[in-house]
């Protein structure tokens, strides 16, 4: 850069930071240097390509002042980048109508020409994922199964699937890491050149902020835009931290405009998250949002004698059915159980009994003395949840609210009771098909409408 160049971006950048700031000057032009000028047009070197969407979607007026003020005229902007860092031939010219095919073609072009340059790259980066979260380890059951089967079909299809971004949710130890580490692994069995990354949220914030100090947030942005896959576990631990949430817009639209996944999980859904611009909570609902329930009884059951026979355990039903029953907060309580109940009969050489998993449980999960459930006690507490007269759940009454309702008490009463669906239908004056219909319209609902599946725990645990 010659002197006088030098010395009139220079007045350029003074300019430009009077008028932003400090801090997004060094974020966004402290490493924009001008290449050359060349009758009306200037060349300027900027680290990514994303700087040029940023400058023409926020700061186009700002810069086109800032060099008809230095400069003393009007000036055409060129802007000159890597497609590949430290790969010159990858350079490219990008002028101000970048946004045209015939650009985007460019760009395109240079990206295959130098693919041999780029290939093993991913080798570079430690995809962090444990290789034990696999699919393959993965108990499904009726409360989980639309889950695992939208993991499965990203997995298996990273670049051609409808669930980008996928948003999962749930309560903490219901098997959220576990899910979207599977499609990690699935996707690096399949390609091991892809570059996938999982993360939790705590650790980007945290690389995020050394980022901050070193002013090199333009490279920590441009590395996570690499990805082929970005896996980000607990989104909910960013929520406030404006700088954070800052620099994962841009990461978020680069991705998803290449085709290429993002999963987040979370504890609650996008709707209910604070502290997160609202420009951002919006491209979180462009995909699919998810919720993965608490296991339900069949599920715990499944699990448990899935780490059962993993660690090599002879534990009878009527335990299994013991520690189902009362440890129904999470996956993560099971497996601690299992191991508990496991190191006293090993270090004791004695068998697993009821009584052995009562000792272990003691400390860990507050048992509750069940009561019988009864017919005449689900339609109250159903009655009670929705707000409804119990009358008018045996009545002829057909209104949605109420419907709903009933179909609740034919769901739980088969569930809970060991009714049969004829007795069912003659309780609520209706037929046997009805009831039957009822049921297989409650479970098929319990996966697709998150508020449902809530209210059932609820009253569920208002029985119990």
């Amino acid at each position: 850069m010659n002197e006088e160049l030098y010395s009139k971006w220079a007045q350029c950048q003074k300019f430009i930071l009077d008028n932003i700031g400090e801090s997004r000057f060094n974020t966004w032009f402290a490493k924009t240097n001008a290449l050359k000028i060349e009758d009306d047009a200037i060349t300027l070197q900027v680290p990514s390509n994303f700087f040029v969407e940023k400058y023409e979607d926020d700061f186009l007026p700002l810069i086109h002042a800032a060099l008809k003020k230095s400069f003393g005229r009007p000036l055409q902007i060129f802007y000159e980048l890597q497609v590949l860092s430290g790969v010159k031939e990858s350079n490219v010219i990008i002028g101000e109508s970048h946004r045209s095919k015939a650009v985007g073609s460019k760009i395109e072009r240079a990206r295959h020409a130098n693919s041999a340059a780029n290939k093993g790259a991913s080798s570079n980066i430690d995809s962090q994922l444990n290789p034990v979260y696999n699919f393959e380890n993965y108990c499904t059951g009726h409360s989980n199964i639309l889950a695992m089967t939208i993991a499965q079909n990203i997995a298996d299809h990273p670049r051609n699937n409808n669930f980008n971004p996928f948003f999962l949710y749930g309560d903490v130890g219901v098997g959220k890491t576990h899910l979207i580490q599977a499609i990690g692994i699935r996707v690096k069995e399949q390609n091991p050149d892809s570059k996938v990354l999982y993360t939790t949220a705590r650790e980007f914030q945290h690389l995020y902020s050394q980022a901050a100090i070193k002013k090199t947030i333009p490279q920590f942005i441009n590395w996570f835009m690499q990805m082929d896959v970005l896996l980000m576990d607990d989104l909910q631990e960013i929520a406030g931290k404006v700088g954070t949430t800052e620099a994962l817009f841009p990461i978020f639209n680069h991705l998803h405009q290449n085709g290429k996944q993002l999963v987040f999980t979370c504890d609650r859904p996008p709707m209910e998250l604070d502290g997160i611009a609202d420009r951002l909570i919006d491209r979180f609902k462009w995909g699919l949002t998810e919720r993965l329930p608490r296991p339900d009884a069949e599920l715990r059951r499944k699990i448990l004698k899935f780490k059962a026979v993993k660690n090599g355990l002879d534990i009878s039903d009527e335990v299994i059915s013991y520690i189902a029953d009362n440890a129904v907060n999470s996956v993560r309580e099971l497996e601690g159980i299992v191991m508990g109940v496991m190191t006293r009969a090993i270090n004791r050489n004695a068998e697993i009994s009821v009584d052995l998993a009562k000792e272990v449980m003691k400390n860990t999960v507050k048992i509750v003395e069940k009561r019988p459930v009864n017919f005449e006690m689900i339609v109250e507490t159903v009655a009670e949840h929705f707000n409804l007269n119990p009358d008018a759940l045996f009545s002829k009454n057909r209104m949605r609210d109420v419907n709903d309702a009933r179909q609740v008490i034919m769901y739980l009463s088969h569930k809970l009771t060991g009714l049969s669906s004829t007795v069912i239908g003659r309780k609520l004056n209706r037929q046997h098909g009805t009831v039957l219909h009822g049921i297989a319209a409650i479970r098929e609902r319990l996966n697709l409408m998150p508020d449902l599946a809530k209210s059932i725990e609820a009253i569920e645990a208002d029985l119990a």
